[in-house]
């Protein structure tokens, strides 16, 4: 499976395309905006496209063609105002899945944050960041693709432990990046994950049969 990792560059694409170069019968193609990110990657041996997710829709979909699974893993970051968040969070998740079925491919993994489907949980702070990805996982459902959205709890840059707590509902709680990185190819893989929306923090179960439960 050639599977195009949007949002390669960030903390949880590069996990992702480490995961998915080191699995068997995957390939990764990182997605990426800057010249000095393509070459990193290219140097790992890792197919990429330069792509500004800021773009235009044809650009992300022919970066797709060759790819038979999407992945969302892009986000503004905590450092950049609304209006950041609306184009890369929300409008920038939307155009992928629009290029997605342009190019023809189906599945689509898109991470999202934990209880953004409940408006009373929206974080105080930042309410425009749960409202963008809020509306990004609703335009997913509804897009007619085979998706999987995982709604992580505050993330961790601790080493993964592989196992996780999965629900549709969950309270808060954190998790690695590496383990979501590692949930992401589980859910490529698990058929039974297609469809489905789910919040996830660290926990007790292995994650291929935390995924299993849902």
């Amino acid at each position: 499976m050639n599977v195009l990792i949007i949002g390669a560059n960030g903390q949880i694409g590069q996990h992702v395309v480490r995961k998915i170069q080191e699995s068997s019968g995957h390939n990764a193609i990182a997605m990426v905006r800057k010249e000095e990110q393509k070459a990193k990657f290219e140097e790992q041996g890792v197919k990429t496209a330069l792509v500004d997710l800021e773009g235009s829709i044809e650009t992300i979909a022919n970066a797709a063609k060759e790819a038979d699974a999407v992945v969302f893993t892009a986000g503004s970051g905590g450092h950049t105002g609304a209006d950041k968040t609306v184009m890369i969070d929300l409008d920038g998740a939307i155009k992928s899945m629009e290029a997605a079925k342009q190019a023809g491919v189906k599945r689509f993994i898109i991470v999202s944050a934990i209880g953004v489907h409940h408006r009373d949980r929206w974080m105080n702070s930042a309410p425009y960041y749960s409202a963008a990805k809020h509306y990004a996982d609703v335009w997913l459902e509804k897009s007619g693709l085979d998706y999987t959205i995982i709604r992580p709890g505050g993330l961790t840059n601790e080493p993964g432990t592989g196992k996780v707590k999965v629900a549709v509902d969950l309270g808060y709680g954190k998790i690695p990046r590496e383990d979501v990185a590692a949930a992401i190819v589980a859910s490529l893989e698990n058929s039974q994950t297609i469809g489905k929306s789910f919040d996830m923090i660290g926990g007790e179960t292995l994650i291929e049969d935390a995924l299993k439960t849902l």
